[in-house]
């Protein structure tokens, strides 16, 4: 029997009706005319009402390949530090994503790191969140989810490399999707302050700026080692830099900017 993962987080961070959830994709996932393949993106993984317009405009310009690698942080600290997804299918309130078990197995193989673990995966939102924006751009999409829970720099290369040697052979190339948010609980203008570097690094396609310039300004950047690992891969596959499509912050809903989290969404070429 099929192992399916269901939502964790339906009814919180996104509608658990499906008409609802159907509703609020249309409105914000609007493909745009120049859609085009991209080597990689990073999105943000807040509730819908907060940073569903950013991703969805950032992935409505992508031409969304039949495999999408999703790389994003642990927040349950559950599971192993880096963590692929065991099950075969991945339920949504508007529809089923198929696991590409191939991928991870050649990515278990290539890693010692990586393990098939379910318990890092079981109530983490940060890629669930992203799955039906997917769906609606490909509705045959298959996933191949993977939860990092380390910052070790050398691991996090390792992650990279192995991920551009898998994706290399593959073709059509599957897209390399990051989630993440940026600064969390800082006025708004502090949070751009500091997060305006980071991004500026993480267009440069410089893993090891990103780093620093998190650990100089004290960036609560929860995605930073997925994002990390993912920029190793893009630069050995030949990545020429990122475009930044959306930054945006909580307090654009709320009215309140006084304690925001910030988001961002970002093209990789």
């Amino acid at each position: 029997m099929a192992a399916i993962r269901y939502p964790a987080v339906a009814g919180a961070f996104y509608p658990a009706d499906p008409r609802r959830v159907a509703a609020m994709l249309s409105e914000l996932v609007v493909p745009a005319p120049e859609a085009a393949p991209a080597a990689g993106a990073m999105v943000p993984h807040a509730g819908w009402i907060f940073s569903g317009r950013c991703a969805g405009a950032t992935l409505g310009r992508i031409a969304v390949p039949p495999t999408v690698v999703l790389l994003g942080p642990n927040h349950t600290g559950m599971g192993a530090p880096l963590a692929a997804a065991p099950e075969d299918a991945w339920m949504t309130p508007v529809g089923k994503a198929r696991v590409d078990r191939a991928l991870l197995e050649e990515l278990v193989a290539a890693d010692p790191e990586v393990a098939f673990d379910g318990a890092a995966h079981r109530r983490e939102h940060c890629l669930e969140v992203e799955v039906p924006f997917l769906l609606a751009r490909r509705p045959d999409v298959r996933i191949a989810p993977v939860v990092v829970g380390t910052h070790d720099p050398g691991a996090l290369g390792r992650l990279g490399e192995a991920l551009a040697a898998i994706l290399a052979r593959r073709e059509p190339r599957p897209l390399l999707l990051v989630s993440s948010d940026m600064t969390h609980y800082e006025p708004a203008e502090v949070a751009r302050a500091k997060d305006l570097p980071v991004l500026e690094r993480l267009a440069a396609c410089d893993p090891e700026g990103v780093l620093a310039e998190v650990a100089r300004r004290g960036v609560t950047m929860c995605g930073v080692a997925p994002a990390v690992a993912a920029l190793h891969a893009l630069r050995l596959l030949g990545c020429t830099g990122g475009e930044l499509v959306c930054y945006t912050h909580s307090g654009e809903v709320t009215g309140d900017d006084r304690e925001v989290v910030a988001y961002a969404g970002m093209i990789f070429r």
